[in-house]
């Protein structure tokens, strides 16, 4: 289930900008991630690493096309090839992070 819920916050990250994304999906995702017994710290750091990761991802990644305005004669190509080493980095802690709740979990259990 939460893969799938990963899998549809990609694909809606490379339509929507990221606070449109999340004030869609959270009211519905967060109430069927804590009935299914996961953290709603853990839920909640997923979800900003996978926002921040589909905010890189082609097609429509925005915050390449806001490097794309700033740089200017750099074409859309060589900032996406540019961005792929960031983003497959993010996929990897990404999975980290659903592996390993615990790295998520340790500071907030401190408190």
């Amino acid at each position: 289930m939460m893969g799938l819920i990963l899998v549809i916050y990609i694909a809606l990250g490379c339509i929507f900008e990221s606070m449109s994304m999340l004030l869609l999906t959270v009211p519905i995702f967060f109430p069927l991630v804590t009935s299914l017994g996961f953290d709603p710290v853990w839920f909640g750091i997923i979800v900003v690493v996978v926002t921040e990761i589909s905010l890189i991802t082609p097609p429509v990644g925005l915050n390449v096309f806001v490097l794309k305005g700033v740089v200017g004669d750099v074409s859309t190509g060589t900032i996406f090839r540019g961005v792929t080493p960031f983003w497959l980095v993010d996929i990897l802690r990404l999975i980290l992070l659903l592996i390993f709740p615990a790295l998520v979990l340790f500071l907030p259990g401190q408190m």
